[in-house]
C-alpha cells in the first residue's frame, strides 16, 4: 500500500463506503491494540464505529489517497451528533448554530501502514478551514484513547472524561475535546 506518494485530499462519496469500511476495521484493529481489549475493538466496531454517511451526504467527510488506495479518512460536522456511525443513529441529527456551537470533529481513522506520517494533521486541517468558513469559532469532540495524542499535538484540551457503554458490560474509555479555532486554521 505504501508504494505511492502522490497523496490527495477529496470529500468522500458514496462509491467510497466499502472502502471506508474497510479502512475502520483494519484502522480501529491496528492502532487500538494496547489502549483497548481485543473484546472492547470488536463490540466498539459493531455498535459505534462506522461509516456515518450523513457526514458524506453533508459535504464534510474527507479521503485522503495515496494513489489509489484510501490512506486515512475523517471530517467535520455541523450537526449535533459527537461520535458514532449510522449503527448508533435512532434519530434525526439536527443542524448546530456555528456562532454558538462548536463544530464536531469526526470519524478520523487511519490506515496503520499510514501511521505516524501526519495524514491526521492534513485532514485535520482541511476540516478546521471549512468549519471556520462555515463560521464556527470552536470545535470539540470524542477520542478514543489511540486518537487523544494526536488531539492534544493539534491543541486540543480534555475536557471531560467519558465511558461509551456497550453491551454485555463492555465499556469504552474516551475524553470529550475542545479547542479554539484560530485564524491560521482558516488557511490550507
Amino acid at each position: 500500500m505504501n508504494g505511492a506518494r502522490e497523496r490527495n485530499v477529496r470529500l468522500a462519496h458514496d462509491g467510497d463506503i466499502p472502502a471506508l469500511r474497510r479502512l475502520i476495521d483494519v484502522s480501529v484493529r491496528g492502532l487500538s491494540r494496547g489502549f483497548y481489549t481485543a473484546e472492547q475493538i470488536d463490540a466498539a466496531l459493531q455498535h459505534v464505529f462506522g461509516v456515518d454517511t450523513q457526514l458524506i451526504a453533508d459535504g464534510t467527510y474527507y479521503v485522503v489517497e495515496d494513489g489509489r488506495d484510501i490512506a486515512a479518512a475523517g471530517g467535520w460536522s455541523r450537526r449535533r451528533t459527537l461520535f458514532g456511525g449510522d449503527q448508533m443513529k435512532t434519530v434525526e441529527d439536527p443542524m448546530l448554530d456555528p456562532p454558538a456551537e462548536p463544530a464536531r470533529i469526526r470519524a478520523f481513522y487511519v490506515h496503520p501502514a499510514y501511521a505516524r506520517q501526519g495524514l491526521g494533521r492534513l485532514l485535520f486541517r482541511t476540516c478546521a478551514a471549512a468549519a471556520r468558513a462555515a463560521g464556527f469559532h470552536d470545535l470539540t469532540l470524542v477520542a478514543t484513547l489511540p486518537g487523544e495524542p494526536l488531539y492534544a499535538a493539534l491543541g486540543f484540551r480534555v475536557v471531560e472524561r467519558l465511558v461509551v457503554d456497550l453491551p454485555n458490560g463492555i465499556e469504552l474509555p474516551g475524553a470529550r475535546m475542545t479547542r479554539a479555532l484560530g485564524d491560521e486554521d482558516a488557511r490550507f
